[in-house]
C-alpha cells in the first residue's frame, strides 16, 4: 500500500500545484499525506507556500462540492448506491446527517476537524438543499487553516514528510475541542436568535 500512496504522490509532485488539488479533490490519499508532501515540496523550492495553500483550498473545497451536490441532486438513495465508489459507506452518512439534524449549518465548519465526519458532513447539507453559497463559505473557513497547518508541517519536516500523521496526532485532539467550542458558540448565538 505504501509503494501504491508513493506513486500516486510522485506522479501528483510532476504536476505542482495542480497535483495538490487533484490530490485532495480525489481523497484517494489523507489530505494530511497530500498536504505533507506539499510542505516537502515547499521545502525543497519546488512551489511556494502561498501557491501551495491556494492549491489545497480549492481541491479541498471542490472536493466537498462535489459530495455537496450528490446529495442535492442524487439523495440518500443514490448515495448509498454509489457512496462506495468515492470511500462514502452508510454509517458516515447516517452519522453525519445526524450531526447536521442536531447543530445545523455550522456543524459544516466544525466537523470540518473531526475524523469519519469530516468528508460526509457535505452529504446531508445538499440533501437539505443548504446554500450552496453558505456551505461553500463555511467550508473554505475550514480548509484554509487544515490545508496551512499541513502544509507547514511537512514544510518543517522536509525529509520526514511522510510521518506527518504521527507528529500531527497530539495537535488534533485541541483542533477537534475548538471545533466543537466553535460549534457550541455557533449553537447558542442560533438559539438566542
Amino acid at each position: 500500500m505504501k509503494e501504491f500512496v508513493m506513486s500516486i504522490l510522485m506522479a501528483l509532485s510532476d504536476l505542482g500545484y495542480f497535483g495538490i488539488a487533484i490530490g485532495l479533490m480525489i481523497e484517494i490519499i489523507p489530505s494530511e499525506i497530500v498536504l505533507g508532501y506539499g510542505g516537502y515540496m515547499i521545502s525543497k523550492g519546488i512551489i511556494s507556500f502561498p501557491g501551495a495553500v491556494i492549491a489545497g483550498t480549492i481541491g479541498g473545497t471542490l472536493a466537498q462540492l462535489f459530495l455537496y451536490w450528490a446529495g442535492y441532486y442524487g439523495g440518500r438513495p443514490f448515495l448509498e448506491k454509489y457512496g462506495k465508489y468515492v470511500f462514502i459507506n452508510k454509517k458516515q452518512i447516517d452519522l453525519s446527517e445526524a450531526w447536521f439534524e442536531k447543530y445545523g449549518a455550522g456543524v459544516i465548519f466544525s466537523a470540518r476537524f473531526i475524523p469519519v465526519v469530516r468528508h460526509a458532513i457535505s452529504i446531508p447539507a445538499g440533501i437539505a438543499k443548504m446554500s450552496a453559497t453558505k456551505f461553500t463559505l463555511y467550508t473554505v473557513a475550514a480548509v484554509v487553516p487544515w490545508t496551512i497547518f499541513f502544509l507547514y508541517l511537512g514544510t518543517v519536516l522536509g525529509e520526514r514528510w511522510a510521518d506527518i500523521k504521527e507528529i500531527a496526532h497530539p495537535y488534533v485532539i485541541p483542533a477537534i475541542i475548538f471545533a466543537l467550542v466553535v460549534g457550541i458558540i455557533y449553537l447558542l448565538i442560533k438559539r438566542k436568535k
